[in-house]
C-alpha cells in the first residue's frame, strides 16, 4: 500500500507536479486534497478503499511533497488555477473534489467560481471562515519560530496539534509518517504558505450557493477547525451530511480511516 512508488509527474503553469491516479481510466473520478504542511500521501488509506470502482486522482498542491515551488507567489485562487489545469491536462471534465484543512479551502473556492467542474464536494476538516487578524499574527509568528529555531520544533508542535491525544499511542506510525512530510517540506515554501492562508478570504458567505451534494467529516477532538466549525457549515449548505468521527483530532482520515471510509465510500457511491 506505499504509493509513494507510483507517483507520477505531469507539467501544468510551468510547474511540475507529483500525482498518483489509481483506478480504472473510464470510471467516476475523485481528487483528493491535502492539507499543510503535509502532501498526498496521507490519502494512502482512501486509494486502497476507492480504487476498485473509481478513478482516484491524489496530488501534491505546489511546494508540497514532489511538487516544484515554482516563482509565484502563494495564495489559494493560485492553489484552485494548479487543480484546474490539472484537471484539463488529464481530461477531467467533471469530478468529486475531497479537501482536508487547507485543501477545504481550496475546494470551498474551486466550487465558488467553477461550480461546473464538480459533481459533488467533500469537506474534511476545514473551515469557510477567513483569518481574523489575531491568527493572521499567529501565522507570521510561526514563520518567525521557523526561522530561529528549526523545522524539527516546528513539526513537534504541529504533531500536537495534528492529532488527538489517544493517537500518540494508538497511531504512532501515522505519527512518524507525517513529521516526516513536515520535514520535507521546504523553509520557503512553509513560508510561502502561510503567507497564502493568512490572506485567503472567506467563503462563508456563499455557501448557500453550492447545489451538488456535500459531506462534511471532522474529528470529534479537532481542536484546528473543531465540530462547532463544521456544524456551521453544515447549517448553511442546504441538503449537507455531517459526520464527527470519533477518537480522533485535525487528521480524522488517518486517526480513524475505518470510520471516515466508511462515510466516505457510502457518500461516494450516493452520488454516482
Amino acid at each position: 500500500m506505499h504509493y509513494s512508488e507510483k507517483s507520477l509527474t505531469i507539467t501544468i503553469n510551468n510547474l511540475t507536479v507529483s500525482f498518483i491516479d489509481e483506478g480504472p481510466t473510464n470510471s467516476p473520478t475523485i481528487i483528493f486534497i491535502h492539507g499543510f504542511p503535509l502532501n498526498k500521501l496521507m490519502w494512502e488509506k482512501q486509494i486502497e478503499i476507492l480504487k476498485e470502482n473509481y478513478r482516484v486522482i491524489v496530488y501534491d498542491i505546489r511546494g508540497h511533497g514532489n511538487t516544484d515551488v515554482g516563482n509565484d507567489s502563494f495564495s489559494i485562487e493560485l492553489f484552485v488555477n494548479d487543480l484546474l489545469s490539472l484537471m484539463d491536462t488529464l481530461k477531467i471534465d467533471k469530478t468529486i473534489l475531497c479537501g482536508f484543512s487547507m485543501g477545504g479551502y481550496i475546494a470551498l473556492n474551486a466550487i465558488e467560481n467553477y461550480p461546473e467542474r464538480f459533481n459533488a464536494l467533500l469537506l474534511c476538516d476545514t473551515n469557510c471562515a477567513a483569518d481574523m487578524s489575531e491568527a493572521k499574527e499567529k501565522r507570521m509568528k510561526t514563520i518567525e519560530i521557523i526561522k530561529e529555531k528549526g523545522l524539527e520544533q516546528y513539526a513537534e508542535e504541529s504533531l500536537k496539534k495534528l492529532f488527538a491525544p489517544i493517537s500518540f499511542s494508538k497511531h504512532k506510525e501515522e505519527i512518524a509518517i507525517v513529521r516526516e512530510m513536515i520535514m520535507k517540506t521546504s523553509k520557503q515554501s512553509l513560508y510561502k504558505t502561510l503567507h497564502a492562508l493568512a490572506e485567503r478570504t472567506e467563503t462563508c458567505t456563499k455557501l448557500y450557493k453550492i447545489k451538488v451534494p456535500v459531506l462534511i467529516m471532522v474529528g470529534k477532538e479537532d481542536e484546528i477547525t473543531p465540530p462547532d466549525v463544521a456544524l456551521l457549515m453544515h447549517e448553511k449548505i442546504k441538503g449537507s451530511i455531517i459526520h464527527l468521527i470519533d477518537h480522533a483530532g485535525h487528521l480524522s482520515n488517518m486517526e480513524n480511516s475505518e470510520e471516515f471510509n466508511e462515510y466516505l465510500n457510502k457518500f461516494v457511491a450516493s452520488v454516482y
